[in-house]
């Protein structure tokens, strides 16, 4: 790190340490997994790793935290943002990592994903990290189904293992986040095809709140996301609008297509009960891979959004997506 850069970094520690900036109100604080943990386990005899597993994760609301790839929040987790993606082939959307719970893994709980925290600095100011995703479909069930045949004398099975990253068939989901002030973040996306063949990726960016509300009563004030005219610069634009958090728009630069649902239960898929809402935390994953226009909100609002972008990417060649996220009374550049 340059000189001057270590000064800059210097002087957001000396500001959040005397209090006149909080450049740690926005950081890393997303987890990866938040399914099959003892913090959402309302189970009768403590069985946290049954009662929300992985397939769960898409269709039930937390009530204490969230998780997704490469995300931020703020430090209370009332908006997220973080990567979804989808390959063409799986058969659901990779929102989250994928792991086997201590019952299922011969060794234990085990996370079956690539990923790497690159660089950061301690104010947050800068983020960087790197999830390798498969381009053939992902082995959800022979993971699952391999490790539980094997003892526990013998290896685990990971996913290098199962050959999905053959001659290199993998992209690179490679995230940057930087901040101009404590509540202004700039973000780049880049999808790198790292493969011999040219190979279809689907980048979906989402922006959602924490569901604070389902356990609050009906006196609480419910926070929004919806989308709005884009300002000359950028290709789309949504606008959160939260109680204590107050306002953020989202910009991005590349063209894309805006989803919104809300972050609910889908409690007809999990429990087969009608849902008092027809637009349901999975239903991004319904709409990209099973074609469901109706599972989004087409008045494009809610406490969940997307921008959806499609793309064939030749062999070593990479896409670049950008956006920022600004609080209310910030105006947009020409160049986003």
């Amino acid at each position: 790190m340059a000189y001057d850069e270590l000064n800059a970094e210097r002087r957001r520690l000396e500001q959040q340490r005397e209090g006149t900036e909080d450049w740690r109100l926005w950081g890393p604080y997303l987890a990866e997994r938040a399914w099959g943990t003892v913090r959402e386990d309302y189970s009768a005899h403590g069985t946290a790793w049954e009662h929300l597993d992985h397939d769960q994760a898409r269709s039930r609301a937390y009530r204490w935290n969230e998780d997704g790839l490469g995300g931020i929040c703020d430090e209370g987790q009332a908006l997220c943002l973080a990567m979804a993606l989808w390959n063409g082939r799986d058969p659901i959307l990779k929102e989250r990592p994928f792991g086997l719970t201590g019952n299922q893994g011969n060794r234990g709980e085990d996370v079956k994903e690539f990923y790497f925290y690159r660089d950061a600095t301690p104010s947050h100011s800068y983020l960087h990290y790197l999830y390798k995703y498969p381009q053939a479909e992902y082995p959800y069930a022979w993971l699952v189904e391999e490790n539980g045949r094997r003892g526990r004398q013998d290896p685990a099975l990971s996913l290098l293992d199962t050959g999905v990253f053959s001659g290199g068939r993998y992209c690179d989901l490679d995230v940057v986040y930087a901040k101009a002030s404590p509540t202004e973040i700039h973000c780049r996306i880049h999808l790198h095809n790292r493969g011999p063949e040219a190979a279809e990726i689907h980048c979906l960016p989402t922006l959602w709140f924490r569901n604070t509300w389902s356990w609050a009563g009906e006196a609480t004030d419910r926070p929004s996301l919806r989308a709005v005219e884009a300002p000359a610069g950028a290709a789309w634009a949504m606008v959160a609008d939260h109680p204590e958090l107050g306002t953020y728009y989202l910009y991005g630069a590349e063209v894309a297509e805006l989803l919104f649902t809300d972050n609910e239960s889908n409690t007809a898929r999990l429990w087969v009960a009608a849902n008092a809402n027809p637009y349901v935390k999975d239903a991004f994953h319904r709409r990209v891979i099973e074609g469901e226009r109706t599972a989004v909100n087409p008045a494009q609002t809610g406490t969940k959004a997307a921008a959806w972008s499609r793309h064939g990417v030749a062999p070593g060649a990479e896409v670049r997506r950008s956006s920022r996220m600004p609080p209310a009374g910030w105006r947009c550049s020409p160049s986003t």
